[in-house]
Formats: C-alpha cells, structure tokens, sequence
C-alpha cells in the first residue's frame, strides 16, 4: 500500500498492486485495473517514487523470508 492524497486534503492508502496507469493531465490521474480512476494531489514522479519503493519493501522482505528458511 503507498500513502497518497485527495485534493480535498485527506490521505489514503492504495495497493500499487492494482495500479494500471498514471497520468499527468495536469493533475495525477491513477487508473487501476478495474479501470476505476483515481485523482491525487502529488505528481506522477512522486507516486511512482513510491511505487518503487513499495516493491523494493515487498522484494526485500520476501528475500529475507527465503534466506531465513520460512
């Protein structure tokens, strides 16, 4: 789940897992795959910053798992 804003201020947290496209139009416009849209305050470079950084915490844990025997 990544953190992100509504432009009426209030955060919430959506899967990057279901995330199909994202626009800059000029504001953020999320598509997910169920081709609900999404319309947030940061820009695209910021929600794709956390995109990757989500899935560098999913990958790390998930090599921790496997070195750990679980």
């Amino acid at each position: 789940m990544i953190p992100l804003t509504r432009f009426n201020g209030t955060q919430f947290y959506l899967n990057a897992e279901i995330i199909q496209s994202i626009e800059g139009t000029p504001d953020t416009v999320i598509t997910l795959m169920n081709n609900v849209k999404v319309v947030v305050k940061e820009p695209p470079e910021v929600v794709i910053e956390k995109i990757i950084a989500y899935q560098q915490r999913v990958h790390h844990y998930s090599q921790l798992g496997l070195h750990n025997g679980e």
